[in-house]
């Protein structure tokens, strides 16, 4: 193994890398900041001191990994995330979904209800287009 940054990013297991439409990586973090209480362990520009070409956050104890779009290399412009929802299992769903909507620009999906499987549940997509699952024990009765 070499000697990695240990806050540029994981070096095992699996780590979601979100790819940010329309330069909205910074403000992307910034969001998961205030919304799902992430702390920035790498933050870096690019070439252009403009986009973000790497950030790594905590979020609830797990890596995430995030850039803003570079079509130059990829060919896309104004992607648009679909057919991925990122979870988060915590003891409190209600506090961590009002927060994620009271920052503003979330949406939701998939409105917060005790389900059928015994967890209280919701999922709401991000300003940046990414579906997030929030899920944690019913409220006591």
């Amino acid at each position: 193994m070499t000697d990695a940054n240990p806050n540029q990013g994981p070096t095992s297991g699996v780590t979601p890398h979100l790819t940010i439409p329309a330069r909205g990586a910074s403000a992307a973090v910034d969001f998961y900041i205030i919304a799902f209480g992430a702390e920035v362990l790498d933050r870096r520009l690019a070439d252009d001191g403009e986009r973000l070409i790497h950030a790594h956050l905590k979020i609830n104890g797990a890596s995430v990994m995030l850039n803003d779009e570079f079509p130059e290399y990829t060919g896309q412009a104004n992607i648009r995330p679909v057919g991925v929802t990122l979870h988060l299992q915590v003891t409190d769903p209600d506090a961590w979904w009002t927060r994620a909507m009271v920052v503003g620009g979330a949406e939701p999906v998939m409105d917060m209800a005790d389900q059928f499987w015994g967890d209280r549940y919701g999922q709401l997509r991000d300003p940046f287009g990414h579906t997030w699952s929030i899920g944690g024990p019913k409220k006591d009765a």
